[in-house]
């Protein structure tokens, strides 16, 4: 990431509405996430390998989660992302201490959405039995050069009621979203209507603490709940 006042982006993140967040761009270097955006797979090639969502609630989006089987730059990237001094700059950004890279990447990695896909307005899961931690931040970083706004894919931020939509970030290149996961963040991805051959790209990365900030003494899996103009 790229230099930044952590102290004033601090104050931006935590009276962010409708819950903590902040945006980015140009969050790395421009050469090398063009490099990263380049070695990205083809839809159908993240199909081969990582695990396909076909549901109510989701619909032709991939993740794959397997470090493993990401190409060296993206592999690169994750490995920034996981580094003791990047969760110190997220601790002092988010005032979260004690941050968690998760080293299985479950639900993370990398996310492709192809053309006809969406992903419903939701909460994420907020602990991760195996490892017994609670889920804290999202990050997102997206790798979408030339994207249009009339493709749609745009991630949304909701109020508590999911009765208004706060927030809309355009997945372009390079661009970076980081949000506090709670029990009401609730968030979306407008349906992709790219052209064919044209899918959504973004890389993952969640962040936890061994211990539950309070409200947190329950956990719970993904919630879905349907938009104002959803049946």
């Amino acid at each position: 990431m790229h230099t930044v006042d952590l102290p004033a982006q601090h104050e931006r993140f935590k009276t962010a509405q409708p819950f903590p967040h902040i945006v980015f761009d140009g969050f790395l270097d421009d050469a090398f996430v063009r490099e990263v955006a380049a070695s990205f797979p083809r839809y159908e090639e993240a199909v081969e390998v990582g695990d396909s969502f076909e549901t109510e609630f989701e619909h032709k989006k991939v993740q794959v989660t397997d470090l493993h089987r990401l190409p060296g730059p993206i592999q690169q990237v994750h490995r920034h992302l996981a580094s003791q001094p990047f969760l110190d700059q997220l601790s002092a950004l988010t005032g979260i201490p004690k941050l968690l890279a998760d080293p299985k990447l479950h639900g993370g990695g990398i996310h492709t959405t192809d053309s006809g896909g969406r992903l419903d307005v939701h909460v994420d899961f907020n602990y991760v039995p195996d490892l017994g931690w609670w889920r804290r931040l999202n990050l997102l970083l997206y790798l979408n050069e030339g994207w249009q706004d009339e493709w749609g894919g745009q991630l949304e931020l909701w109020d508590a009621d999911v009765t208004r939509c706060e927030l809309s970030v355009s997945p372009i290149l390079n661009r970076c979203l980081i949000f506090e996961t709670g029990h009401y963040s609730y968030h979306g991805v407008r349906p992709v209507a790219s052209p064919q051959g044209v899918a959504r790209k973004s890389i993952s990365a969640y962040y936890y603490t061994s211990i539950a900030p309070p409200g947190f003494e329950k956990f719970h899996g993904t919630v879905f709940q349907k938009r104002p103009d959803e049946r």
